[in-house]
């Protein structure tokens, strides 16, 4: 009898040390380790985030820096559901995503830290450089489906294809609700082969019917750094132009025409973070972002804008 009593006593304490495990995460701060940085990033930021990643973690030797590069889908997803605390997008969240966040007894803190542009990219043997606002609409709604319905067409003819990193991308999103009134892209969109960008510009290096999608980052030279001249690429950057009429400005994603607006295809970058601790390397992760020395990387190495005010002067750009 008291053998069993003693067997009933190890199973209540048993299961109340797996209860207190279970809801460990829910609503308490400790479930992480105190050096863990464990952040799901839209993988269309991936350049210049493995820099900023690199940055802080020389800066702090005791980080152990986790990054995940996923889709905007999946990196909202992981956030909403308390897989992790840290997610680097271009939307802020929705209220039904807020909701879920507070059911884990949690708050989301969210902070723009810059703005970027989605690049469309081409084969180098591809004249047809140019295209309007209006224009990549119409090849997102299904309007436009060849080359030759394009105005600044230069002799290509065929079948237009647009290829986007994969279905729950922050590109497509933003194609479908500042472009198509939130409604399915149509037409001739497919999504690449790898479903993230690299896997883009790869196939648009080797098919000259192609228009990539890319976040305007990726436009990278080889030692990573933001280019100053895109000729340089191994693929061509496409000008948009906000207008089609006679004086119409056809700009590339430079960091110059995103501070001024001129290039149209324009997104935000927010950090969001629903760490409760008062100190982590993880909340100061989200600090570094918009503090001087992150917000000084972006600048410097990408051609996203930061949200720092910073001069813009008339330059002459090719």
């Amino acid at each position: 009898m008291k053998r069993n009593k003693i067997v009933y006593l190890f199973l209540l304490v048993t299961l109340f040390v797996t209860a207190a495990c279970k809801s460990d995460k829910k609503g308490n701060p400790n479930w992480m380790k105190e050096d863990d940085v464990n952040v799901a990033i839209d993988e269309t930021f991936k350049p210049i985030m493995d820099n900023l990643v690199q940055s802080y973690g020389m800066a702090y030797p005791e980080a152990n820096m986790k990054p995940q590069y996923v889709s905007e889908d999946e990196a909202i997803r992981m956030l909403a559901h308390d897989s992790l605390r840290c997610a680097i997008v271009t939307r802020k969240l929705k209220e039904n995503e807020l909701n879920l966040i507070r059911s884990h007894r949690l708050d989301a803190t969210q902070a723009l830290i810059a703005s970027d542009a989605i690049a469309l990219v081409i084969n180098k043997e591809n004249n047809d450089s140019l295209i309007t606002l209006d224009e990549v609409k119409g090849i997102v709604s299904g309007r436009i489906t060849r080359w030759e319905q394009l105005a600044k067409n230069r002799g290509r003819k065929g079948e237009l294809h647009l290829i986007f990193d994969n279905s729950g991308s922050s590109t497509v999103r933003y194609m479908k609700d500042s472009l198509c009134n939130g409604q399915d892209l149509k037409g001739n969109v497919y999504a690449s082969e790898g479903k993230n960008n690299e896997s883009v510009l790869k196939m648009v290096e080797e098919n000259p019917n192609i228009i990539g999608v890319v976040g305007a980052n990726w436009l990278m030279g080889k030692q990573g750094n933001a280019m100053a001249d895109f000729s340089k690429l191994p693929f061509k950057v496409m000008r948009v132009s906000r207008t089609a009429d006679e004086f119409a400005k056809y700009v590339r994603p430079y960091q110059y025409y995103i501070a001024t607006a001129d290039y149209p295809l324009l997104r935000s970058v927010y950090a969001i973070h629903t760490d409760p601790r008062s100190q982590s390397m993880l909340k100061n992760f989200y600090f570094y972002l918009k503090g001087q020395k992150g917000q000084t990387i972006i600048c410097n190495n990408s051609q996203m804008l930061p949200i720092t005010p910073v001069q813009v002067k008339d330059v002459s750009i090719k």
